[in-house]
């Protein structure tokens, strides 16, 4: 007759069979298609980004990854969904600087809470952003532009892809520093801006390099500054704004993937090793700094959470002190 197992030998072989069985589930996911939620109109900057990590995780996967636009105010709309969305993994939200950290700054009424109703996974790449103009405007240099905006204080205008978005604000934090007025006019998105930008029906915009970046190129549009620290190695020969007479000014929008708040850890960590090794792939390295963007990896789901809610205090900060009227604290 065999002895009774001890009480803490038991305790480590039920310990292990759940480890067991987490990593088992872990490694069954996914068993079906997942939806990528961009809450962006299709065609911008976080956009384009979000199908190469969806292509990429479809290879991995071997399972569909489907990138479902859902742009709308700032990109409230499609937070707002992924959070209220089942925690199974089946939903990720492709999350921005913006939807995270600066619309909570610039809306009173958001129905989602950045640090309470997501679970971060990691970032994926940051954002250079370019000042682009319409050929029209007189300006080839910030310096120009500037002094063009002075001389005609209220009549020119700027689209961006919302109310609270990075290019929003990061316009916003531009005006002042330069001590220029222009009227925004928002959009859905950053494609519809760009379109009644190559129409001549606004003036400027600051948008990401991945989305500007073939307009520039054919000479539909004009590069005039980065608002990043470091030049783009996708058009190096466009200086940034620090470089350009405004020291200090230094904006790089971030791009991460987030569950919805109470996802089974085995799933965000079996996210993140993917994402470690998606990332870490020259290929994957390479199509990111092509759209103009630098690929990017939390050391971890935890680093990458208090980030997010650095982030959220930091632009709380800057809309207070720097903000005010119709760019700061909308209803909604």
């Amino acid at each position: 007759m065999r002895a009774p197992l001890k009480p803490c030998l038991l305790l480590a072989i039920c310990l292990t069979v759940v480890s067991g069985l987490s990593r088992a589930a872990a490694l069954e996911y996914p068993d079906k298609p997942v939806r990528l939620v961009v809450p962006f109109a299709p065609g911008g900057g976080t956009d384009i980004v979000a199908r190469i990590v969806a292509q990429k995780l479809t290879e991995v996967w071997e399972k569909q990854v489907v990138v479902d636009n859902r742009g709308g105010a700032g990109g409230v709309i499609g937070t707002e969904m992924v959070a209220r969305a089942p925690a199974n993994g089946y939903t990720i939200l492709f999350g921005a600087q913006s939807t995270l950290a600066m619309n909570p700054a610039v809306y009173r009424n958001l129905k989602f809470e950045p640090v309470r109703d997501f679970t971060p996974v990691t970032l994926v790449a940051y954002s250079l952003q370019l000042l682009a103009v319409h050929p029209g405007i007189p300006a080839k240099s910030l310096g120009e532009f500037i002094a063009a905006a002075k001389a005609a204080p209220g009549k020119w205008t700027y689209g961006s892809s919302g109310v609270g978005t990075s290019a929003h604000l990061t316009f916003e934090l531009f005006k002042r520093e330069a001590g220029i007025s222009l009227v925004h006019v928002p959009y859905k998105g950053t494609a519809p801006a760009i379109t009644d930008l190559l129409g001549g029906q606004i003036q400027a915009i600051i948008g990401s390099t991945a989305a500007l970046l073939q307009h520039v190129r054919s000479g539909r549009l004009r590069a005039i500054a980065m608002t990043s620290g470091n030049r783009s190695t996708a058009m190096p020969q466009v200086p940034t704004m620090a470089e350009s007479g405004l020291p200090g000014f230094n904006v790089s929008p971030w791009f991460g993937l987030l569950y919805p708040a109470g996802t089974p850890k085995t799933i965000v960590n079996a996210l993140y090793s993917d994402m470690r090794k998606i990332l870490n792939s020259p290929d994957t390295r390479q199509k990111i700094a092509d759209q103009g963007g630098e690929p990017a990896l939390s050391d971890s789901p935890r680093q990458f959470a208090a980030y997010v809610a650095s982030e959220r205090e930091l632009w709380r900060k800057v809309v207070r002190e720097n903000m005010s009227g119709d760019a700061m604290r909308i209803n909604r």
